[in-house]
């Protein structure tokens, strides 16, 4: 797995009656390029079956995975499991591509009563239009963001490290002023 370079560590960020979020601990990530014809056995190789409708996500062994275009897919493994899947993939006859990613982004667990709430402060997208199970790729304050809705009220965000204390600090801003606010 590639050097972890974020300059957050796991923990807790802010905890309110409304929202709490939390840096996740690091975990392996590989980004997934490949044809339709190359699924079923890089599925068979990686050990999940990889999803084919942008949004779905599909979970096996410890790995998800989580389609985010016609011919893109991020999958999470546990970190020691990465050199694992890189071979195996290598070892698929299509064409494609599986990169380790891993030291790009971080991950943050936003949840709460008023967590989609929190996150409709600095993102464009309906969050209610997303179903429980699906995630998505959008913005967060001009950041590229891929939003996993976990629950009603949980949700992971995949920040890339560089726009992460920036993301964090208008999470925690956001998640006061949700509380601060009469009932």
């Amino acid at each position: 797995m590639s050097m972890e370079i974020s300059s957050l560590t796991p923990g807790v960020l802010v905890d309110t009656p409304a929202a709490r979020v939390a840096v996740q601990p690091a975990a392996g990530r590989l980004s997934l390029r490949a044809r339709k014809a190359a699924l079923p056995a890089l599925g068979a190789a990686l050990g999940v079956s990889l999803p084919t409708r942008i949004g779905q996500r599909a979970a096996g062994g410890g790995i998800e995975a989580i389609c985010l275009g016609p011919d893109e897919w991020t999958i999470l493994t546990p970190a020691d499991a990465v050199a694992g899947l890189l071979a195996a993939g290598a070892g698929v006859d299509h064409p494609h591509s599986l990169v380790d990613i891993s030291a790009r982004e971080l991950t943050l667990r936003i949840q709460g009563p008023r967590a989609a709430d929190l996150l409709t402060l600095a993102c464009p997208r309906d969050i209610d239009t997303i179903p429980v199970g699906e995630g998505r790729r959008t913005v967060f304050d001009g950041a590229t963001v891929v939003l996993w809705r976990d629950g009603e009220n949980s949700f992971r965000m995949d920040i890339w490290n560089s726009f992460a204390p920036h993301l964090a600090r208008l999470m925690g801003i956001g998640a006061r002023e949700l509380a601060a606010e009469p009932a």
